[in-house]
């Protein structure tokens, strides 16, 4: 009998380079979008001239986070529009000089519509960095390995958010200088230029282009009027609003939940809120890396469907478990890494999955295309989320939720499956 070849043979040095480089600059992708969450009390009171505490500081917070849904959807669907038309290197290239430049000049930030704008154009660059990163590692690499290593990739995140909380944590007298910080990503473009070539994949895309054999580069027309790919992009993007909904619906609320439970228990409010934060960043956070390292592993021994179904079905038994099952703070604290490693974890499978989807020509438009048209449709939940639990407890308000995940079952069921399949040509 011929022995299994394992996924990380006949890698080479370069193909594991790339996933480096792209694994970076999607760790300092997270990190500018976690940083603002960090720092933007502080910085918001200081520009009002107000307490931290102050409703309107929680206010103008919530609007920069809406300002920055929609300037990461907008930027991945333009960045991975142009991911296709320009190539992966000189767009990834221009991603990272737009998160890192316009984080680094918060520093010099003093009124609201400088958030405001500066939020916008970084969630630009953070958007359109993932589109284009996700389409580059799933051409460079082996199909027997694609999947780990997309996974791998996405998988990285979570780094991004522990060095947003250790930046918070050394400037937290100083939200300039943590901003300030945020430029320093900006030196992985002298890493790409240096490193990155095209793939041959996107060269013979352009020239099967340039000789009229396939529709241009990055056409959206080709994109959303061809049945196959048309089906797949809204699908897809369905798909993605599910997992993102839920992010913003479901998976944060577990710092909620920690501190809710503190302080129905007798716990004071300063003292519930410091081990909220610890349950939800480090305890939750290690479940929810490990929910994203599975997701390519379990993608290869099951088919990308059913991991999808797996984590969706997993969910919905987790989420009310963790809001109902506790008796105590130790029973808590064992549920929610299980509670971040299915909710989180579905989303390292849109690095694997919606690569797949799409030709050579469209890869990287039709990847930012459903990730971040998911993202936009689901920007709501953000608001709806903190309407409705305003309005009930918070147990029965997040399952309530979860129930998103039962919608993300119907949208995979009319996905193709890619399993042991070359990328579209």
């Amino acid at each position: 009998m011929t022995p299994t070849k394992k996924w990380y043979q006949d890698v080479t040095l370069y193909q594991w380079m790339v996933v480096l480089i792209a694994s970076v600059g999607w760790v300092f992708d997270a990190f500018e979008g976690q940083l603002f969450n960090i720092q933007r009390n502080q910085m918001l009171a200081e520009i009002l001239h107000v307490a931290p505490d102050h409703p309107d500081v929680r206010r103008w917070g919530d609007i920069f986070l809406g300002a920055f849904l929609v300037g990461g959807s907008l930027g991945g669907i333009i960045f991975g529009w142009l991911g296709d038309r320009w190539g992966r290197k000189p767009t990834m290239v221009l991603t990272i000089l737009f998160y890192s430049i316009f984080s680094g000049l918060t520093y010099f930030a003093t009124s609201l519509w400088h958030v405001g704008i500066l939020r916008f154009f970084v969630a630009m660059g953070v958007g359109g960095e993932w589109a284009v990163a996700a389409a580059l590692v799933a051409e460079a690499v082996p199909q027997h390995a694609r999947a780990h290593m997309s996974g791998l990739f996405h998988s990285t995140s979570i780094i991004g958010t522990w060095i947003a909380a250790w930046v918070g944590l050394a400037f937290a007298a100083d939200w300039r200088m943590a901003f300030l910080v945020g430029i320093a990503p900006s030196l992985l473009v002298l890493w790409v230029r240096a490193r990155v070539e095209e793939p041959e994949r996107w060269h013979a895309a352009k020239v099967k282009a340039a000789s009229g054999d396939t529709a241009q580069l990055g056409s959206f027309r080709d994109l959303l009027t061809n049945p196959r790919w048309a089906r797949n992009a809204l699908l897809g993007m369905m798909l993605a609003a599910v997992g993102l909904g839920t992010f913003w619906a479901v998976t944060v609320a577990g710092q909620d939940l920690a501190k809710d439970f503190l302080v129905r228990h007798g716990v004071g409010m300063a003292e519930a809120t410091r081990r909220a934060k610890f349950a939800y960043g480090n305890v939750q956070a290690i479940g929810s890396g490990l929910g994203m390292l599975a997701f390519g592993p379990l993608a290869v021994r099951l088919g990308r469907r059913r991991t999808f179904v797996l984590y969706h079905v997993a969910s919905l038994i987790f989420v009310p478990l963790t809001c109902f099952l506790p008796t105590s703070y130790g029973m808590l604290l064992a549920l929610l890494p299980i509670y971040g490693f299915f909710t989180i974890g579905i989303h390292a499978g849109y690095a694997v999955y919606f690569p797949e989807l799409f030709p050579n020509h469209l890869r990287s438009t039709g990847t930012g295309f459903c990730f971040n048209g998911g993202r936009l449709l689901a920007s709501p939940m953000l608001y709806f989320s903190g309407w409705l639990k305003a309005r009930m407890d918070l147990g029965p308000a997040i399952s309530l939720m979860a129930l998103l995940f039962l919608f993300g079952l119907v949208f995979i069921a009319f996905l193709p499956e890619t399993k042991g399949q070359p990328l579209p040509e």
